[in-house]
């Protein structure tokens, strides 16, 4: 970061320049109490939800959707809920030593060659941000080119090479100032959007022939599991609610927006005990607000699928995701509104680009260091190196899509991945929490009973993941 934020974490407080990893007792701030004073601190679940709420939600929740009716709508309630409290346990490890997520996985044991083994996860983790961010990119692209097709042909090539070139260069543009304040307010502003929009059509619904019933919804919560559909059920488990990469960057967010820092450096003291608690339970109102805004939209683009699409033996796949997506709109309102499904579905899919290209340059670039590309507590060096990845990444995404064009496929693998490496997470915060977080921050018996259920769960779903990918049948 080339400036840092002021007490509140919103507006850069000077440009100097200044390490937000860093823990300045200058820094320390008492923490709010309640809901209404903790308003004004929250943010990084907001970055996190315009993450969340894009590929897994659009594509894989409504394919999911479609091929299984609402036989499987109590998925979306677990994919998303179990996850949440491994991300509140890594992001109390950042509060509690400063240190960011990738930094604690290589210290994670048994070392190999004198680093972590999840490090080595961690660089096979770059190939899958390729591939699943490659699918999104293409996707928003793809929505563009349909709308506003250049040459004629929507599905061209050059029309749709023309439009990852924009978003591309949209991206670029809007990350090149490395500000956390300018994520933040562009990652709110989109969510709020695209969420009051899925529930608007959700609702909207109602006065059609594809309207919903309590007893769909009712179906849709006996926690079963279709014969044949454990493949794409395993990819959303991955692609919705916060994956790998989601948890990893959410510590970031929670370092730069300034819980760490307005804790302070761990002196011992009973009054670092107190604002470390404080601040944790901010982190913990922010996480919770941002589960309940993506398990919304989750859950809304799913009904999508599962009442206008499942009927009609409709199931996205290929370079034909977004003509059938569109059908859930004409077959409901006329064929006027797919050019608004198109914008909006693209609208949602940059949204997820422009909030994972500054997570994903901190995580990779930090995975990089590990390996001795540079020396991340070199503030300058790894400023230029974020630069560089925040320009690099979308420019690779858009050059691997335009040479699969497969976004479905390429967003279910980055899927089945992302549940893979949540595994390594899950094992990185028992260790992390067990042997680097101060015992007095952590949660009672009531959280490690949740922290227990969702990592099992977790490492389930991982290991079906792996079976699925091999070939084995699993359902």
């Amino acid at each position: 970061m080339s400036v840092t934020t002021s007490p509140h974490g919103a507006e850069p407080a000077t440009a100097a320049l200044r390490d937000p990893y860093k823990l300045d007792p200058a820094d320390i701030l008492d923490p709010p109490r309640g809901w209404r004073a903790s308003w004004k601190f929250f943010g990084p679940g907001f970055v996190t939800s315009a993450a969340v709420v894009g590929s897994g939600e659009l594509i894989t929740a409504t394919a999911l959707g479609a091929e299984v009716g609402f036989l499987l709508l109590w998925l979306v309630l677990v994919s998303t809920f179990v996850k949440v409290a491994v991300q509140i346990e890594l992001a109390r490890w950042s509060i509690s030593t400063g240190k960011t997520s990738v930094t604690g996985y290589d210290d994670v044991t048994p070392k190999i060659a004198g680093r972590g083994w999840i490090s080595y996860i961690g660089l096979l983790m770059i190939l899958q941000i390729v591939v699943g961010q490659g699918g999104v990119l293409g996707t928003g692209a793809l929505a563009l080119s349909m709308v506003m097709p250049v040459g004629g042909d929507p599905f061209s090539l050059v029309s749709i090479a023309t439009w990852v070139t924009v978003i591309v260069v949209l991206a670029v543009a809007v990350h090149l100032t490395n500000r956390y304040g300018v994520i933040e307010r562009v990652s709110t502003i989109l969510v709020a959007l695209v969420t009051l929009g899925v529930i608007a059509m959700v609702v909207g619904l109602q006065f059609t022939p594809f309207a919903w019933t309590a007893t769909d919804i009712a179906e849709g919560m006996q926690f079963k599991i279709q014969v044949g559909t454990m493949g794409v059920a395993l990819a959303m488990f991955g692609m919705t609610g916060v994956g790998g990469g989601e948890i990893t960057a959410y510590s970031y967010w929670v370092v730069e927006k300034g819980y760490a820092r307005f804790a302070g450096p761990n002196d011992g003291s009973q009054a670092w005990v107190d604002r470390a608690r404080g601040w944790i339970s901010v982190m913990k109102k922010d996480a919770f607000l941002s589960w309940i805004i993506y398990t919304v939209s989750t859950a809304a683009f799913y009904i999508l699928g599962a009442a206008v699409l499942h009927p009609q033996g409709l199931v996205p796949q290929g370079t034909e995701v977004l003509e059938v997506l569109s059908r859930m709109f004409t077959d409901v309102a006329g064929d006027w509104t797919k050019v608004i499904f198109l914008v909006g579905a693209a609208a949602a899919l940059i949204k997820t680009i422009l909030a994972n290209v500054p997570g994903f340059a901190r995580q990779v670039s930090n995975t990089l260091a590990l390996f001795g590309a540079f020396d991340w507590n070199n503030l300058t060096v790894r400023n230029k190196w974020l630069r560089t990845l925040m320009v690099l990444l979308p420019v690779v995404w858009g050059v691997f899509y335009l040479f699969v064009q497969s976004p479905v496929l390429m967003i279910v693998l980055a899927g089945i991945g992302n549940a893979v490496y949540l595994m390594a997470i899950v094992a990185a915060v028992w260790y992390l929490g067990r042997t680097q977080t101060d015992p007095r921050v952590k949660d009672g018996k009531g959280f490690t009973f949740y922290l227990v259920i969702s990592s099992i769960a977790v490492f389930a779903v991982g290991l079906l993941s792996l079976l699925d990918l091999l070939g084995v049948s699993i359902g």
